[in-house]
């Protein structure tokens, strides 16, 4: 982090790029019976997973177009996974890339990568938050998180810091929960309108929301997608 001077003026959120995991999903980690154990394809997931033809063209639109509004040197975070630093380091070459677990995706604890049928077997009693109340379910075991209580937690935490940074234009490459949040806390909007939202529909891979600060806060300035 760098020294005190008035923190970040403007924060750019982005969403990486398309991975292989997205492009698969329902074939690849997510059919069912799944091919992996939780542990493993989280490991997989989170170090291994990379881009598709289709996520590397993304960076080379996200290249062009992230230097139209954060110019040639903003500072840069991205969340751990691979999908996300990769497409930090392809769209904004190189530039240093902080790497904090803020912007991780929502962690899904003993739940991570199971079915819904596995899930609702194994704990019955999470099944009417997951289906109905999904921005309070909380998965089980020790390192579940809520996306209203975990996942804003820490996105509360990444904003706060920003303030404190002397960088005055931000980049944050992260995931779709980590986004929702992240929304949550720059937007003041609840959590279940989000959730409601990406219902319809998500933020799409590669996709760009433009924040100012303004007086105590951040105000969202538009939103840049391509169509592909």
């Amino acid at each position: 982090m760098k020294g005190r001077s008035g923190g970040t003026r403007l924060l750019t959120v982005v969403r990486h790029a398309e991975s292989i995991e997205n492009a698969t999903k329902y074939t690849g980690f997510y059919q069912d019976p799944r091919p992996w154990t939780g542990p493993a394809a989280h490991a997989l997931s989170r170090e291994l997973v990379g881009l598709t033809p289709r996520g590397f063209r993304q960076c080379q639109w996200l290249r062009a177009a992230l230097e139209g509004f954060v110019g040639r040197a903003p500072y840069v975070y991205s969340s751990p996974y691979r999908r996300a630093r990769d497409t930090a380091e392809l769209a904004l070459p190189g530039l240093d890339i902080d790497i904090t677990e803020l912007l991780c995706e929502q962690h899904y604890g003993d739940a991570t990568y199971m079915t819904r049928r596995q899930l609702f077997a194994l704990y019955p009693g999470t099944e009417l938050d997951r289906r109905s109340r999904k921005h309070l379910w909380t998965p089980p075991g020790e390192d579940g998180e809520s996306l209203a209580v975990g996942v804003v937690r820490r996105a509360t935490a990444f904003v706060d810091s920003l303030g404190g940074t002397a960088a005055p234009v931000v980049v944050a490459m992260t995931h779709h929960t980590a986004i929702l949040g992240l929304r949550s806390v720059l937007e003041r909007r609840p959590m279940t309108d989000l959730v409601d939202e990406a219902r319809v529909r998500k933020t799409p891979n590669a996709g760009v929301l433009i924040y100012e600060r303004r007086g105590g806060g951040f105000r969202h300035a538009g939103s840049v997608e391509q169509e592909w």
